[in-house]
């Protein structure tokens, strides 16, 4: 039996797909059986194709179009029948001890929902792309290690949320608390399902042996972008009005408003301030739908002043630059 399928979003992705495949396949001898899925959001540039002729052991879902990465990954997650789900970016490069790695790690972890992998920056690999995700008391989502040297995160350790684009998801729990929320279309995805686990009582983790190349922004073509800051901005407000309860967010309203301000002001340095702030009138716009009350969330008490505690801690770790 097959314990882990490897679900691959792809989209317009013929300049990285090839690689991504050739890595994912040829995996260290003791992997665990896996099954390799690739969900295609209607591309137009001929990487269907590509997989259907060169990757036939490949599994394929082709979309009629681009649905965004949410919808994406859950029509994979639904036709995986493995206890195990490794969500994996087109744009990457995966070591041969990858799904080991990540598959050894939450088989240890009873309490694990996700465990985030090791991703590394295509052009410098010796430093860090993402080695797990951070929240903090700011409203603010990043990538821990982002640009520190790979050295420094050499550790396992408990993190807030995995990054979707390389991580391993139990799917016994996914059944339980939900599949990624399609309302965000595309990023802060994976920050709302980890945080959605936490207030269920389970955890995230980092572990450092998985190790992916991540090229990065392959999809929206850039790191800052009018399309991206436009929908992390909603998501970044659907996310606490989702996820917090009434009283947190007036507790934490204070360190809210600063943080946006703090980012409105970054955004204007870009020339992208009111492209961020139409971002948050939609992420109210959003939560306060009828679809949007219909996925609050419901914690108990000491899961959400953990989070809480979390929420500070990540805030002073900003200062400290760790």
């Amino acid at each position: 039996m097959k314990k882990v399928t490897v679900v691959i979003p792809n989209y317009n992705g013929m300049k990285f797909i090839r690689e991504c495949l050739d890595a994912v396949l040829n995996q260290d001898v003791g992997t665990p059986d896996y099954q390799v899925l690739v969900v295609d959001n209607g591309s137009g540039d001929g990487s269907l194709e590509l997989i259907h002729s060169q990757f036939p052991q490949v599994q394929t879902i082709a979309l009629t179009s681009n649905t965004g990465f949410c919808h994406a990954v859950n029509v994979g997650i639904r036709a995986a029948n493995t206890p195990y789900v490794i969500l994996l970016n087109n744009d990457t490069r995966v070591a041969v001890h990858f799904i080991k790695a990540l598959y050894d790690a939450i088989e240890a972890k009873p309490s694990a929902f996700s465990v985030s992998g090791k991703m590394l920056m295509w052009d410098n690999p010796d430093r860090i792309d993402d080695a797990g995700d951070r929240y903090c008391v700011l409203g603010w989502a990043y990538a821990r290690g982002k640009g520190k040297p790979a050295a420094d995160f050499e550790k396992s350790s408990e993190i807030f949320s995995s990054c979707g684009g390389a991580a391993i998801y139990r799917k016994s729990i996914l059944n339980q608390i939900g599949l990624f929320d399609e309302a965000h279309f595309a990023y802060l995805e994976d920050l709302d399902i980890g945080y959605r686990a936490k207030l269920h009582g389970y955890r995230n983790y980092y572990e450092p042996s998985a190790e992916v190349i991540h090229y990065g922004s392959a999809t929206s073509g850039s790191r800052y972008n009018t399309w991206k800051t436009s929908l992390a901005a909603a998501n970044s407000i659907y996310v606490i009005a989702k996820n917090m309860p009434l009283l947190q967010i007036l507790w934490n309203l204070p360190f809210l408003m600063l943080g946006f301000f703090l980012k409105f002001l970054f955004f204007c340095k870009k020339g992208m301030g009111m492209i961020y702030v139409k971002g948050l009138r939609d992420g109210f716009k959003k939560s306060f739908a009828n679809s949007g009350h219909d996925r609050k969330q419901q914690g108990k008490l000491v899961n959400c002043l953990a989070i809480q505690w979390q929420l500070y801690l990540n805030a002073f770790r900003i200062l400290k630059k760790y």
